[in-house]
């Protein structure tokens, strides 16, 4: 929630800003492809089926374009919604920070990177891993979840309000997310995409630590940051000090 002051007045805000064209572009085609299937999953050629990521498929018929494809489609009103909300509050100061092409390959890396490890994992010889071998995956949330680690370690005291009530620093809320999802995709018989959100996880942070974003949008930050600091020590209070130390500053 951001407040903004005009001579007018002053006005409310939420959210991290309006949607950029790139942002708009991927939510725009994955709302368009989730109405395809709405009307086509009725039939046994539905878009979940040809599209969706089955890594059995990916091995035995080499159907590589359901790596990427599966990213656009989704099981439910409440399963897009949440993601592309998810998309829009953690992309949009990302893809500020980093310019919309690097971040475009970020979430694009991200995904794929996940949906590769998925089919990896469903290699594994024990019994939560091959339950997924011939299950179908679905959803943006690889990407999503890459993402979120990637706000969490650019923005780690950045509040995040867990279930929409207790607020949590970023950093701590990737780490409550990243457990439940390994202890879900080991636990549970139904978790099949927390395989897939563990995959987002590991991928991002491969990526981030390996320098792959801009060097350039890294310095720009660094040095944004260097600023906020200085200026922010040119207001610091001093208590104290010798008789001769006249030149401190207090404010």
């Amino acid at each position: 929630m951001r407040r903004s002051y005009s001579p007018y007045g002053s006005s409310m805000s939420f959210g991290p800003g309006p949607l950029s064209p790139a942002l708009m572009a991927i939510i725009g085609a994955n709302v368009v492809v989730f109405f395809l299937q709405l009307f086509t999953d009725r039939y046994s050629w539905g878009l979940t089926w040809m599209l969706g990521l089955r890594p059995a498929d990916v091995i035995g018929s080499f159907r590589v374009w359901e790596l990427g494809t599966y990213m656009f489609l989704h099981g439910g009103l409440f399963h897009i919604l949440f993601n592309m909300l998810a998309l829009w509050m953690f992309g949009t100061e990302l893809e500020r920070l980093w310019g919309t092409r690097y971040f475009l390959k970020f979430y694009f890396v991200t995904g794929i990177g996940a949906a590769v490890l998925t089919v990896l994992f469903s290699l594994l010889p024990f019994g939560f891993a091959q339950q997924l071998h011939h299950s179908i995956v679905i959803g943006a949330s690889g990407a999503i979840y890459g993402l979120l680690l990637a706000y969490g370690m650019y923005y780690p005291d950045r509040p995040i309000y867990m279930y929409l009530v207790f607020p949590i620093p970023a950093r701590y809320f990737v780490m409550i997310m990243g457990a439940l999802a390994f202890y879900s995709s080991i636990a549970e018989r139904s978790g099949v995409a927390n395989a897939t959100h563990l995959g987002g996880l590991l991928v991002a942070y491969l990526f981030l630590k390996s320098g792959r974003v801009h060097p350039w949008s890294e310095v720009k930050y660094r040095y944004l940051k260097w600023k906020i600091n200085r200026t922010r020590a040119r207001f610091d209070v001093y208590h104290g000090g010798r008789a001769n130390d006249w030149d401190r500053r207090v404010h």
